[in-house]
């Protein structure tokens, strides 16, 4: 079911334009670009597929996920047939808002782990219809960039809600001052989806609004990498 149809949140022509972009992606379909993004050479490094890997913000070298843990990744794209699951033995529960990109995971996920893979929800990353404290770990990496900070609040409270005592929250935040940002941004926006180049300061305040707390962040290329607690 499409966002636009689904939600009647203030965001949704946000999360309409974030799910063609990805479905456009993921299935293979062109793209009609400028020829002045197209000399870009984050385009060409996009093109090759050299981008994604530069971009991937590997959050299992903050926290990586135990064995038998229960793992929701939000955003998660096809993260389950790239990322090591197997090896982790953990849990995968996949939130993703391409059509796509869940057609995909549902078809491949149980042939590659049947065990492993619980399955993939079609929906927005601020509704979490899941039961409370069911995770042990959260994952929402290139998500939060797309979306304005009010809408991310919304997120991390469902995100509170679903997380088990003591269990872990990681996301990122692009780094506006990183030498790929600016550049990544104009891509992504004629790609189809704008991008926030918002201060990082605001993610600490963000969490702490809603009764969590940052405990350390790790930067890569273009993200910054969030490791964030509820409790004690």
């Amino acid at each position: 079911m499409q966002p636009s149809i689904a939600d009647p949140s203030p965001w949704a022509g946000q999360l309409q334009a974030v799910a063609q972009r990805y479905n456009q992606e993921f299935s293979g379909q062109p793209f009609d670009l400028p020829a002045e993004v197209e000399e870009m050479l984050v385009f060409h490094d996009w093109v090759s597929g050299a981008l994604s890997s530069r971009i991937a913000t590997p959050f299992w070298e903050v926290v990586q996920p135990r064995k038998r843990d229960r793992c929701l990744d939000i955003g998660c794209g096809i993260s389950f047939l790239v990322y090591p699951w197997r090896e982790w033995d953990a849990l995968f529960h996949g939130h993703e808002i391409s059509t796509v990109a869940c057609q995909a995971l549902t078809a491949r996920g149980p042939q590659l782990n049947s065990k492993l893979f619980k399955g993939v929800k079609q929906a927005p990353a601020h509704r979490l219809e899941y039961d409370g404290q069911l995770f042990d770990l959260v994952i929402a990496t290139g998500v939060s960039c797309y979306y304005p900070a009010a809408y991310w609040d919304t997120v991390l409270g469902q995100i509170k809600r679903v997380l088990k005592p003591g269990g872990w929250l990681l996301f990122d935040a692009i780094n506006p001052m990183a030498p790929l940002a600016e550049s990544w941004a104009i891509l992504e926006t004629y790609l189809g989806a704008e991008v926030y180049l918002d201060d990082l300061d605001q993610w600490p305040t963000l969490v702490k609004a809603a009764g969590g707390r940052v405990m350390s962040h790790r930067d890569y290329e273009l993200f910054r990498l969030f490791k964030v607690k509820w409790g004690g």
